[in-house]
Parts: structure tokens; sequence; C-alpha cells
């Protein structure tokens, strides 16, 4: 596959389309607000993983996710430990260690819901995270679910802080297997307890200790996805060398790229600290690779050596952020 049928593909995704939703929802939301959605008292913008609200000297984390509705009528199991996976990942991805988990449920019977349940059980003893409430529907004709998720960070990791120059990091978890037929590479499932919850520990001992302060968790955007919103939220642009993306042997770069690692993140760090932050990764048994370099471009570009093509031209197509609103 060339690069541009690569980036072909890749535009016409499911994860991407996911995404550039959010632009729509957030200029809506703004027009209905006074002060528009970037006057919400937070310390960061509307993009990040997380809403982040100042708290003396540190941070609460706010964020949510939602599952789609074919994949918990699928495999309802592993649909209720992803809804907790992904939610502490974003605490982690912004530098932050969560508190506690509500979830929100509907199923087509009590029955039906045990599997979803189980799944969301596993998934807070295997993380340390408690469920502490939620919302129920057992009278509904399909099934759907949601978790929301608080957090605390002592120093933030976010979406907005990445710079020219920067170099562009990718740590991720190979030591998993795809949930078939979805792009769900889960290196969570089984692992030991503890090596889960000190490898996600990681991230906001970089943010404490300066190393790093931007950061996004990769989501079901794929890695490139990923890249598109924090580079976006920073208003800079990158070339990405598709030839660096670590990866398993045996999976297909186009297949890869739109995966969801569950234990993956994207990182902008300075060029000095790098090989400090790739040390600490590879300590843990963790692949943390350079993919990529920071520009002021406003253009992301994925190469494969002489053979590239232009991922998103921000300047004249919003991915997240809208044309009609300013993120700060």
């Amino acid at each position: 596959m060339s690069v541009a049928d690569l980036v072909a593909s890749l535009r016409e995704s499911r994860g991407f389309r996911h995404k550039t939703d959010i632009a729509g929802v957030v200029s809506s939301l703004a027009r209905r607000l006074p002060g528009g959605a970037g006057d919400l008292g937070q310390a960061v913008a509307v993009g990040d993983d997380c809403a982040a609200l100042q708290d003396g000297d540190e941070y609460l984390l706010f964020a949510i996710e939602g599952m789609v509705s074919d994949f918990v009528q699928a495999m309802p199991w592993f649909a209720g430990y992803s809804s907790v996976m992904v939610n502490v990942s974003d605490i982690y991805a912004m530098g932050g260690r969560p508190l506690a988990v509500v979830d929100a449920l509907w199923s087509n019977g009590i029955e039906a819901a045990h599997e979803v349940l189980a799944g969301m059980a596993a998934a807070s003893v295997a993380y340390g995270v408690p469920i502490v409430g939620g919302h129920t529907n057992a009278r509904s004709d399909h099934a759907q679910l949601a978790v929301s998720i608080l957090g605390r960070a002592k120093a933030l990791l976010s979406s907005f802080n990445a710079r020219p120059g920067d170099r562009l990091l990718m740590a991720v978890d190979l030591r998993g297997r795809f949930e078939e037929p979805y792009p769900f590479w889960n290196a969570s499932v089984g692992a030991p307890a503890a090596r889960l919850r000190d490898d996600l520990e990681l991230l906001p001992q970089l943010a404490e200790s300066g190393l790093c302060d931007a950061a996004k968790d990769i989501s079901m955007a794929g890695t490139l996805g990923t890249a598109l919103m924090l580079l976006e939220c920073s208003r800079v642009g990158a070339r990405i060398d598709l030839d660096a993306i670590p990866k398993p042997a045996d999976v297909p770069l186009a297949r890869w790229v739109t995966a969801f690692p569950s234990y993956g993140y994207l990182l902008a760090v300075r060029e000095e600290h790098v090989a400090r932050v790739q040390a600490q990764f590879v300590a843990r048994s963790l692949t943390c690779a350079v993919v990529g370099t920071v520009d002021a471009s406003r253009e992301v570009v994925v190469h494969r050596g002489e053979d590239a093509a232009v991922l998103w031209d921000f300047s004249g197509e919003p991915f997240i952020v809208p044309t009609d609103q300013v993120l700060q």
C-alpha cells in the first residue's frame, strides 16, 4: 500500500469519522454557552483527554467514555472491561491518578447486564479503581454503556503543550493480541494487576519530574488519528515516519495504526529529555520509539522513505477543533 493509499483509507475510517464529529459538537455547544466552550473554568481547553479543574495546587480530572452499541452487544464482558480501562487511561494520559468511576448502563433485562457488569468489576479490581455508583435501565431495547471517571493530578500532561522541535514518541505495550474481529489490541486482560498499575504510573511521574508536559492516550482514532488531535490542539504540525512506528511483527501497518492498543500513548518531548523518557518505559519492558518531529507547519505529513503524503492540513480543514471556536 502506498502512503497516499494509506492516508485515503484512514480519512474514511470509522475512528477518524467519529473524531471529526467532535468539531460539530463543540461548535454547537459553544454557540449556546456564554463565553463559548473555551470559557468553562477549566485549566485546559476543550479537546484534551479529560477536563482539568484547578483544585488548590492540584487538578481534578473528569472524563467520560461511551461504548458503541454493536461492541456492547457482541462482546459484553470485554466492553465492560474496556469502559473502565479506557477511562483509567485518559486520567493517566493527563498526568493524573484515578479516584473512582460511575457508570450508566442500558440493557434488555437484568440477565443481559450481568456480563457487562462482570467485565467492569474485573477492570475495577485490576486497576484498583472503585466503582462507586451509577445509573441502570434494564428495560431498554438496546444495549448501551457509558462510564465516567474522576481523578487527580499534581502536574498536567496536555494536548496543548507540544512545541515545534519536540520529538513525537510512541509508548506502547506490544505484549498482547487482537480481540477479533475488532481493532482492539488487548494487552491488559490477564496481565498482572501490579504490572498494569506500575506501567501507568510512569505517566504522572513524567509530568511531576518535568520531563514531559504534552501527551495523549491513543484512542479509537488509532496512532495517527491521535497524533492529529494532539498536534491540532497545540496548533502545530509534524512529520511522522511510518517505518518508525513500533508494532507487532505479524500485524500489517494499515491495521496497526487504526488499532486501540489498550496501553498506548503519544508524547511530545523536548529533545534533551528524549533519552531519559525512553529509558523509563524500556525499564518496564514497554516499547518507546521516536516516530516523528513536531514543527510549526500546521500540516501533518506521513512518510516511508521518499514516499510521503499529507495526512491532514489544519489550516484548511479542522479535525476536532471547530473553525469558529478558538481553543486556548
